[in-house]
């Protein structure tokens, strides 16, 4: 086929459709963003940093991604909306030129414990289309290897018009699962240990019942006392087979007590019921504390932690059961499917071996898809959800990171750097909000908010390129290029804790003293064993005081002062002066506003629209009642007192008539750990990432603990930030504590007394004992892919 010849010499005009080259936001205000505009280039990659609190999410997350959310949620009908979560639009003037966003934050998966990473990803779906399709012996559809369904049958008469006749028919139905009947897919049973429950030599009018809540006399142990089932005089060992059935698992039965209805039940399901269904962290301290004493977890026998039943796991390929394959390596369950060849299923095969090799590209191949998805770090389950975007043939998208690299080892980092850049190849716009230094570095575009956090943020400090960021003279362009020294004097331990055969999850036998006294930093690859190590296999004992990544819970009517208990001492110095009930004080209590119950703003819900909030006529927004407003302490009101800095808050309660010394050193503690500018009312659902994680941090420093265990402190945290950490961790050991950090920072394994490396690699590769000493002799030795690391990053 011949091309008909060009003709003209000069290069087209650029078409119209092409000018549409930039994302312009104008005039956004969203939390503490102060008219910010800024035009951010498309199908490049630009990096969002400055101080944790400065403003990047509420840019990134809460204008730009939110307003394209909303804009994609209103294409479609009314009826779909119903069942969508309702957007209201972003405090912003203009926003022009979005792109459909993808977005990939930092929320850990659902701790259901039936979601692992295989139904988290597709990944199980797959396999269980494949073994119903090539397992032997067969068994049935997909559905039989599913440890979410069970196998059920029935059977009855259907009643039908037919023919303006009555007709009856008899029906059957099977649906054949692959839950495992004893535990019902979760892997473990639960087991009540009896002697917890109850003191078999006494009888129940002696007070045998031990669980809390329960003794005493009050109406829980007189409905067993009272019950008429057995002699309340009896001691317990004494009881008859049927006397103790109904005492610890009779079904619920209405009776009369003391002339009350009440409805008996053994204690065995009270129990389960009213304690066990409830969340852990939710529960009152002498509550949690019993049920820990109580409840064991075991592996279910029947299936032996596999979740499916038997004929699931009959039924093999090459000898390899669907529990085997989700039990594997996913590394090495990837090479497992690339050696079946059949025809028959090969586009399956080729979905499932893509999402298996993104896995191991990731980072990942060191998990198993049954690995319960509750258990992920942030960073694991952040590269988690990537997974489905690595091989999308999908372009001119826009995706935003929530600070990819965190969790990574500096190992590891390169590799997600290479991820962005191909996603940004691929012709889509990347925006990642991140502190560290090696991805800054690889950004096409760098916005620089700051110049503080909280009201002191908010401001775009510097928009350009990475050498312009490097002499902006901005908070992150100065702190850019800092490198932290290794330390020329480590101290002395006080003594050791001694860890010995450790092998939870991939720990290959363990042995490791870790000192005391000092400041020990357990560092390696992701997935190495780090967290197995400190949190698994650590000795339990009083005084360890541990701080994980788990987000903090909280509504919109939570706020610092509430989560930390600041709240209790403030409220009694105000009714203690003014002579009234504390509960006047609180706005979730008796001190609320009756118009808005204390939350200081109004919603109405729309529907499928976007709810409305409006500022309270009432209060004004100051969620309490005028005549609480009255009250004074030290000339300030509670709202007043509400309003203010941590900074502002510590002064006011450190001296004079509202000298408080309770509420002084809490507040001493949240500023020591860097949140001075937070203001005791503001929601925690407005916080950032590494705000909730040093709030929690400073709660936790209340405990009375001789060890403390932090995992990845660093999390979130600006490169100016990370200095503060390093003197709040320096004042905990010279105040006598231990602090044991799990961490992949370079500055803070620098300034560590000394270091243990685990590795060599990840999964079964992982799991040993690969340094121990202080950081100038990893340096020095090089041995390791964390000592090569800081020897590079330390300089010559």
């Amino acid at each position: 086929m011949s091309m008909a010849p060009r003709t003209d010499t000069q290069s087209p005009a650029p078409h119209v459709a092409d000018s549409h080259d930039l994302i312009r936001v104008h005039g956004a205000r969203e939390n503490n963003l102060k008219d910010v505009s800024i035009e951010i280039p498309k199908r490049r990659l630009t990096v969002f940093t400055g101080v944790s609190g400065s403003g990047k999410s509420s840019l990134v997350f809460d204008t730009i991604a939110a307003e394209s959310q909303r804009l994609i949620n209103e294409t479609y009908s009314a009826f779909v909306q119903g069942f969508m979560p309702t957007l209201a639009r972003p405090e912003v003037d203009v926003l022009d030129g979005l792109t459909t966003v993808i977005t990939v934050d930092q929320q850990r998966l659902g701790a259901d414990p039936r979601s692992t990473v295989g139904t988290a990803t597709d990944a199980n779906a797959m396999l269980r289309i494949l073994f119903s399709r090539l397992g032997k012996p067969h068994i049935g559809s997909p559905k039989a290897f599913s440890f979410n369904v069970a196998s059920i049958s029935g059977a009855g008469a259907v009643t039908m018009e037919r023919g303006g006749q009555t007709v009856k028919e008899r029906r059957s139905f099977s649906i054949t699962g692959g839950m495992c009947p004893r535990c019902e897919g979760r892997g473990s049973v639960s087991d009540l240990d009896l002697t917890q429950l109850y003191d078999e030599s006494k009888s129940l009018s002696e007070g045998a019942i031990t669980v809390p809540g329960y003794t005493g006399g009050g109406w829980n142990s007189r409905l067993y006392s009272e019950s008429g089932f057995f002699d309340p005089d009896k001691p317990i060992r004494k009881f008859t087979k049927k006397e103790l059935h109904d005492f610890l698992r009779r079904e619920p039965t209405r009776m009369k007590i003391a002339g009350i209805n009440m409805t008996y039940e053994g204690l065995i399901p009270r129990i389960q019921r009213s304690m066990l269904a409830k969340d852990r962290e939710g529960m009152q301290p002498h509550i949690r504390e019993f049920v820990d004493r109580a409840v064991t977890f075991t592996i279910c026998p029947e299936c032996d932690g596999t979740r499916l039943n038997e004929g699931a796991r009959s039924s093999k390929i090459k000898r390899i059961s669907i529990a085997d394959a989700c039990a594997m390596q996913i590394s090495d369950l990837a090479e497992w499917v690339r050696g079946l060849d059949e025809p028959s299923v090969a586009p399956l095969l080729t979905a499932l071996q893509q999402t298996l090799d993104s896995f191991v590209e990731i980072g990942l191949g060191y998990l198993s898809l049954d690995r319960p998805a509750g258990t992920l770090s942030g960073g694991e389950a952040q590269r988690v959800k990537m997974i489905r975007h690595l091989g999308s043939s999908l372009t001119d998208v826009t995706y935003v990171f929530d600070e990819p690299t965190i969790g990574l080892h500096p190992h590891d980092i390169q590799r997600m750097n290479d991820l962005l850049l191909r996603l940004r190849d691929k012709g889509n716009t990347v925006l990642v909000v991140e502190h560290k230094p090696e991805t800054i570095a690889i950004a096409d575009h760098v916005v620089d908010l700051g110049p503080g956090a909280g009201t002191a943020g908010g401001t775009v400090c510097f928009e350009g390129t990475v050498e312009g960021l490097r002499t902006g003279g901005t908070i992150t362009g100065r702190h850019f290029d800092d490198r932290a020294a290794v330390k020329e004097t480590v101290r002395k331990p006080t003594g050791t804790l001694e860890i010995r055969g450790a092998r939870t999850h991939n720990l290959q036998g363990v042995d490791v003293d870790i000192p005391l006294g000092v400041l020990a930093v357990v560092t390696g690859v992701a997935g190495s064993g780090k967290s197995s190590l400190v949190h698994g296999s650590m000795p339990a004992g009083e005084g360890v005081v541990s701080v994980d990544q788990a987000a903090i819970r909280g509504s919109r009517r939570s706020n610092p002062a509430t989560y930390t208990g600041l709240l209790d001492p403030i409220r009694k110095a105000f009714a203690k002066v003014n002579g009234v009930k504390p509960a006047l004080f609180s706005a979730n209590s008796e001190g609320a506003c009756p118009t808005c119950n204390g939350a200081g703003v109004i919603y109405t819900d729309l529907a499928m629209m976007a709810g409305v909030a409006t500022t309270c006529e009432e209060c004004e927004g100051k969620r309490f009642q005028a005549s609480v407003l009255d009250y004074h302490l030290g000339g300030r009101d509670i709202s007043e007192v509400l309003a203010m800095s941590v900074t502002e808050a510590e002064e006011f309660f450190g001296a004079g008539e509202a000298a408080t010394p309770a509420a002084h050193r809490i507040l001493t503690r949240l500023a020591d750990v860097g949140l001075g500018y937070l203001t005791l009312g503001q929601p925690l659902t407005t916080l950032s990432g590494g705000e909730r994680q040093r709030l929690k941090l400073a709660t936790h420093m209340a405990e009375k603990g001789g060890v403390y265990v932090l995992d990845e402190p660093t999390a979130g945290l600006h490169l100016a930030d990370v200095e503060q950490l390093l003197g709040l961790l320096d004042r905990l050991v010279d105040a006598g504590k231990s602090v044991i950090v799990v961490e992949h920072h370079q500055a803070v394994m620098a300034h560590a007394d000394w270091i243990i490396d685990l590795g060599p690699g990840a999964g079964h590769d992982g799991g040993r004992l690969v340094f121990e000493g202080t950081p100038a002799d990893l340096v020095a030795a090089r041995s390791t892919l964390t000592g090569e690391h800081l020897a590079t990053y330390v300089g010559p």
